[in-house]
């Protein structure tokens, strides 16, 4: 333990500790210039719509436009982000996102530009970055040791948010000085930084052992690793459900300055630029609201704060008083997707971290694109205070949530564990023989049987997530000390990724299972090819050399199966 001032600036839970690492922060400044660009396009296109039509309805549609996209793609983006090079992938969605926004400020500048053409290139726009979100976000743990992970996540939303704070602010100054054209171009200029810090990174990665999988399979893993894994659950559906509600506030942000504020493009630029600022002193608490606060108490902390908040937006008629609610709106709503966004990154493996992530990213950005379509027909038939008003009251309560679904704990990164050796075989067997059917004995003792088939559930839960399918748990009624496991992977190649995707808390998990084994003998596992027409020599004179053969388990000690 030392007190040299250095190294405590660099200590791993300090904001500032990921800094320290040249490619994430040559990557984290380029992308703050990037997310600056984003968020003046952001102010350009939604004044732009309050100049082309007075429907409310269409205002908060370009928030819509921005954000669906997230939602639609994200997972074979994640599924992409996994198996394919991320820095390939972030340097083709940026070549995306970057046609969009070059064609808007030449289409806007040719004065062609109508309502429909502004929705259909912001959501091109928003169809790059989505696909860029989850290869840079899971980059991340491959720039930072995983002691920093959480500040790293913190310091991306701080990125985001720094460019909240005078992004809107200088997009607004923009936009009244040379018109929603500068907006745009400027955001297609400002990609270029970024485009570049990703086009020298070099990044290293150790080839996988097996080959990648397709990208309907690949998709498929990711929904049954969610599916199977209740920690991320819950955390996805407090995201989609703080997403909707909180929608509100970005989606009817022009309509606040022009409606209750009576302002223009700058006060509108303003506005968004007190919420960054909010969010952004939300971002360097996050680390001490960890340390004083669970994730549940945090997020109920957050919603009510953010309800209060939004209440005072409705009713607030002064430009001070309402910037003062949405620095406290901005620096909640940081926090809560902060500790949402922690909690997936840290509890899914590596091998699945872009899937999971762009399920995250899925829950909140569908969520606001859902709800600012909810929220812009309601203020249309009511008006902006009373949508507003309803959605502060829904924030209030949406804390009963925890009640059913409470937020995970969350402790360090479960790290992959050691890649194990491949099974003998004494069968011809290609990548795409299967079905696999994987047989497991334990003999128990019948006083131990609760408590072992209480572990079993969730071994059932590591196996599905991982890979396997059909999976189920038998007695012997004749032998009531043996017990089977059994389940199936679809392939000889699904079952060696399935065999080497657990990590070291699921591998105990396995080994918690094994040690209720009795007897001398180690668990019994068979592993056997179902339907196994291309394993049998139909020629006469071709002996079928397998015959009657059962596979050696390897390692089985070990807790592989």
């Amino acid at each position: 333990m030392t007190n040299r001032p250095e190294l405590a600036t660099f200590a791993p839970d300090s904001i500032t500790a990921p800094l320290r690492h040249p490619v994430f922060r040559r990557i984290w400044l380029a992308s703050l210039l990037s997310n600056l660009g984003l968020l003046i396009q952001g102010v350009g296109a939604a004044w732009a719509m309050t100049q082309m039509t007075s429907s409310a309805d269409k205002v908060a549609l370009v928030q819509t436009a921005l954000m669906l996209p997230v939602m639609l793609i994200s997972m074979p983006a994640g599924a992409i982000a996994d198996m394919h090079d991320r820095r390939i992938v972030a340097l083709i969605s940026l070549s995306i996102s970057l046609s969009g926004a070059t064609a808007l400020a030449v289409l806007f500048w040719l004065g062609l530009v109508k309502p429909e053409i502004l929705l259909a290139l912001c959501f091109v726009v928003g169809s790059g970055m989505a696909l860029f979100g989850p290869a840079w976000q899971s980059s991340v743990s491959e720039q930072v040791p995983a002691e920093t992970l959480p500040s790293a996540v913190a310091l991306n939303g701080i990125s985001y948010n720094i460019a909240r704070s005078f992004g809107p602010a200088i997009g607004g100054i923009i936009v009244a000085s040379a018109g929603a054209v500068a907006a745009f171009a400027a955001n297609a200029v400002l990609y270029l930084p970024l485009f570049t810090v990703l086009f020298l990174w070099r990044r290293t990665t150790a080839p996988s052992r097996l080959p990648r999988e397709r990208l309907n399979r690949a998709i498929v893993s990711g929904v049954r690793y969610i599916a199977n894994s209740p920690s991320i659950r819950i955390v996805l559906a407090r995201t989609l459900v703080m997403g909707v509600i909180g929608g509100s506030v970005s989606a009817l942000m022009p309509l606040v300055a022009r409606d209750l504020l009576h302002g223009g493009a700058q006060t509108y630029g303003i506005m968004l630029g007190a919420f960054g600022v909010g969010a952004v002193i939300g971002a360097l608490n996050i680390a001490e609201l960890r340390k004083r606060m669970t994730s549940e108490a945090a997020v109920r902390a957050c919603a009510l704060s953010m309800g209060g908040a939004i209440v005072a937006v409705a009713l607030s008629r002064e430009p001070v008083l309402t910037a003062a609610a949405l620095v406290i709106a901005g620096a909640v709503w940081m926090l809560a997707v902060a500790l949402f966004n922690i909690g997936v990154q840290l509890s899914a493996p590596r091998w699945v971290a872009g899937r999971s992530l762009a399920a995250f990213q899925a829950s909140i950005s569908g969520g606001i694109a859902l709800g600012s379509w909810g929220w812009g027909r309601l203020t249309d038939a009511a008006g902006v205070e009373t949508a507003l008003l309803v959605s502060g009251a829904l924030m209030f309560v949406s804390p009963l949530l925890g009640l059913w679904l409470p937020m995970p704990r969350v402790g360090a990164r479960d790290e992959d564990a050691e890649v194990l050796a491949d099974p003998e075989v004494r069968l011809s067997l290609t990548g795409r023989s299967g079905p696999l059917v994987v047989e497991i004995e334990y003999r128990v003792a019948q006083e131990n049987a609760r408590a072992f088939h209480n572990v079993m559930q969730n071994v059932q839960l590591s196996r599905q997530r991982n890979g396997a399918y059909g999976w189920s748990i038998a007695r012997d009624i004749a032998d009531p000390e043996l017990w089977t496991e059994r389940y199936h992977c679809p392939t000889w190649l699904d079952y060696l990724r399935q065999r080497n995707r657990p990590t070291q808390s699921e591998r105990a998990l396995h080994q918690r299972a094994m040690d209720f084994h009795l007897g001398p003998d180690p668990v019994r596992v068979r592993r056997m090819l179902e339907r196994p027409f291309g394993s049998v020599r139909w020629k006469e004179d071709t002996p079928d050399r397998a015959t009657s053969e059962v596979l050696p388990v390897v390692n089985a000690a070990s807790g592989s199966t």
